[in-house]
């Protein structure tokens, strides 16, 4: 009977160790703890960084999207990115007569493969300082890393820097950034 309380205890403890290791790969967003196991959605829901874009994502008709198995790169733009924008542009968005736009904006922050800050950094290298990458939403991006810092530049020019990369998820990767990434319209 004692052997095999050890062997449980054991087992727990191993299981724990797992848990927490996977755990520990992950930054924390938002307050909240981010796991790999869990998909886009189920992450950013947690995060009181992103309510914002939750809620785009909710009224745009996204969620079985990011909810689907990818693989996507996320570049999701803060609460304060959002906030940035002139007045009225998110309440504007949010509207249902405006969710053809909102969904162009939300999917020119998705790309349909996993890319983490490494392999962002290599695609840069690799073509000599810049790298185009196409969105779900059709839009042109320009990642650029220099310093160990990775920016993404839209195609009107704004620039966004990544203040989170690689925060992993069972259907791609989610990178934190500082800016809305805008189509031209």
């Amino acid at each position: 009977m004692r052997k095999i309380a050890t062997l449980l205890l054991a087992g727990t403890i191993a299981v724990s160790a797992l848990a927490t290791a996977a755990y520990a790969e992950n930054p924390m967003v938002g307050g909240a703890a981010m796991y790999a196991t869990k998909n886009i959605v189920e992450n950013a829901v947690n995060s009181k960084d992103h309510t914002t874009l939750v809620a785009a994502v909710k009224a745009g008709g996204l969620v079985d999207t990011l909810q689907s198995d990818g693989p996507f790169t996320v570049f999701a733009p803060t609460n304060e990115a959002f906030a940035a924008l002139p007045a009225g542009t998110v309440d504007t968005l949010l509207k249902p007569e405006n969710k053809e736009k909102l969904v162009k904006v939300l999917t020119c922050h998705v790309i349909g493969a996993k890319a983490l800050a490494a392999d962002v950094t290599k695609m840069v290298m690799d073509d000599g300082g810049a790298h185009k990458a196409k969105t779900a939403g059709g839009c042109e991006l320009t990642l650029k890393a220099d310093g160990g810092k990775v920016t993404v530049t839209d195609e009107n020019g704004n620039v966004a820097n990544v203040t989170i990369a690689d925060v992993e998820q069972s259907n791609g990767v989610i990178h934190v950034i500082d800016k809305v990434l805008l189509p031209k319209m």
